[in-house]
């Protein structure tokens, strides 16, 4: 179980912020209603979208690194 608080905590909140955003993306009426914005506060889901749709596979890499350092070595 990982914490907010902690450094992993942090990564793992990061990478499923990243990849939810990408599947809005990818979702017509998501997209038109969260993604509208790209400058303030709800820009961030917009950037978000964008650095996982163009960064899917290091995103999925370092995912998939993260799942098995949780499961394994933590």
């Amino acid at each position: 179980m990982t914490n907010a608080y902690s450094f992993d905590g942090l990564v793992v909140f990061a990478l499923m912020f990243i990849s939810t955003c990408a599947y809005i993306k990818k979702v017509p009426r998501l997209k038109s209603w969260i993604l509208s914005e790209k400058k303030g506060f709800m820009g961030v889901f917009y950037k978000a979208a964008v650095i996982g749709t163009r960064l899917h596979i290091p995103v999925s890499l370092v995912s998939a690194l993260m799942a098995f350092y949780l499961i394994v070595l933590r």
